[in-house]
């Protein structure tokens, strides 16, 4: 029975209707539509042709944007580096598009190809830019907000990606999508150095801060297409009223959440700075409500500098107090996991759980089938999606901080390494009514796209995660998600090694 439940709830998905897990949700016909801005948008054709069909060679071609975000109408330039004569540019905004999940807003006319010069390396923190002249200036006139990718292209046919995004300019009761670019940057190793490594390959000589005043590698937008795109498309197929930002955003700007109805973090959003931890906390204290859909979030402290293209381009994290000469001047910005000294503050305090593994590999299992955001998907208590828990995964800190009343709604057994451990996922509320849901791995958005996320995920899995997902952000944007979703509290029994 549950199998032919999921593959009901898979078949619907994939029709581009609404779940089977919708008809349950008594406040589905509350849901505000935002009928002149994602649906009127995805509405609209969009662009099959928008992945990269061939990288080519390292430095074949190559950019990035002076701008992290703009609002529409701002312009931001494209700094290229190519090794052929001339190359082109176009914009694709990410969202549903009746399952095509781009449509092309802007495209460049040929444009004479450079190869820029070599990369700068500061000795001191091994901090890697791109001391490159610009190539275009794009205006964003009639984009809508949204994240996107500008596909450049070589005239030998080679492309990579340049993400962009268009932030929105009001998120007043909107579930606001939030683009994890400090962690897109934090792995990136273009140049030589990230925040993980170096030429020897190792951490010894990793880089200590790195900057957005270069490309990214690979194929220019790695982390958005595996933990953030798959979920991007699902939220603008339901129409329900969405905004857009950036880490960057979130820490700059105190008022980005004021007044919205939702924050939505998506696969991996690993570096936070303090200004972003302390407006995500106040948001929630204020009605808004938080989705965690993946596992590691706000584990590594940053701090942010400017760059000779504009302020908050750096993101510093030497991911050690010893090392960090701010740790004797000024603790509290010390850059190391946000739960060590010498300042801890576990993020446990604002997910409700916290990150415990890597690399983790497991089913995910289901604890609480009554929880609202698992009805109408037929899971029964013990139901288990092989492989969608890893690569790394969450649980509960047994020594807290744990907010409270909090409900554990999967326990998932899993191998940590060599070891066997747990991962739970949860969800919690605050007297202000904002409801947190964590789903405790970092498999959940690639989940969405079933066996194709690999790793033995089924599309059994992928119309669960579909449908608790639809379920979920349809009930964020009606508002505080503890006034029709309250929780039954089971910390006292939950009874594991991380639980005590």
């Amino acid at each position: 029975m549950r199998a032919r439940l999921l593959a009901a709830s898979l078949a619907v998905l994939l029709a581009g209707a609404c779940s089977a897990t919708s008809g349950k949700v008594p406040e589905r016909a509350l849901v505000p539509k935002d009928d002149t801005g994602t649906v009127a948008e995805n509405d609209r054709p969009g662009t099959a042709d928008w992945r990269v069909r061939r990288t080519g060679a390292e430095h074949e071609i190559e950019g990035f944007a002076d701008r992290v975000s703009v609002l529409p109408g701002e312009n931001f330039r494209l700094f290229v580096s190519t090794t052929t004569a001339r190359f082109s540019a176009q914009a694709f905004r990410m969202g549903w598009y009746g399952g095509k999940k781009a449509r092309e807003v802007w495209h460049s006319e040929e444009t004479a190809g450079v190869r820029q010069p070599t990369p700068k390396i500061d000795p001191r923190t091994r901090t890697v830019t791109a001391p490159w002249k610009p190539s275009l200036t794009v205006d964003t006139a009639h984009w809508p907000a949204g994240a996107y990718l500008i596909r450049l292209t070589a005239a030998s046919g080679a492309q990579r990606y340049v993400p962009v995004t268009v932030r929105s300019k009001d998120t007043e009761g909107r579930v606001v999508v939030l683009n994890a670019t400090t962690t897109w940057q934090a792995y990136n190793a273009w140049g030589g150095y990230s925040l993980y490594k170096g030429p020897s390959g190792g951490d010894g000589d990793r880089a200590s801060g790195v900057s957005f005043d270069r490309p990214y590698d690979a194929n220019g937008a790695g982390k958005f297409l595996t933990y953030e795109q798959s979920a991007i498309a699902l939220a603008e197929r339901l129409g329900v009223p969405l905004a857009y930002a950036t880490d960057n955003d979130l820490h700059a700007r105190a008022g980005l959440l004021d007044k919205a109805r939702g924050l939505l973090t998506l696969g991996h959003d690993e570096y936070w700075s303090t200004a972003m931890r302390d407006h995500a906390t106040k948001a929630r204290d204020h009605g808004v409500n938080i989705a965690f859909l993946g596992a590691n979030a706000v584990n590594r402290h940053i701090r942010f500098a400017g760059t000779r293209l504009g302020p908050d381009r750096l993101v510093i994290c030497y991911k050690d107090a010893a090392t960090d000469p701010v740790a004797r001047t000024n603790p509290k910005e010390s850059t190391q996991d946000w739960r060590l000294p010498p300042h801890p503050r576990p993020e446990s305090d604002l997910i409700g759980i916290q990150y415990v593994c890597f690399p983790a590999e497991g089913a995910f299992t289901v604890l609480r089938p009554d929880f609202w955001m698992f009805r109408g998907t037929g899971v029964r208590a013990g139901t288990r999606f092989p492989g969608l828990v890893g690569p790394e995964a969450d649980a509960l800190n047994p020594l807290g901080p744990t907010p409270r009343p909090i409900e554990i709604v999967a326990r998932s057994p899993m191998t940590c390494g060599n070891r066997p451990d747990v991962s739970h996922a949860s969800y919690y509320t605050v007297p202000s009514g904002a409801g947190v849901v964590a789903t405790g791995t970092m498999r959940w958005v690639c989940g969405l796209r079933g066996a194709a996320c690999g790793h033995g995920v089924t599309d059994a899995a992928r119309a669960f995660v579909a449908a608790s997902t639809e379920t979920l952000v349809r009930a964020m944007a009606v508002g505080p998600l503890g006034r029709a979703h309250p929780v039954h509290d089971n910390l006292k029994d939950v009874r594991d090694s991380r639980a005590g």
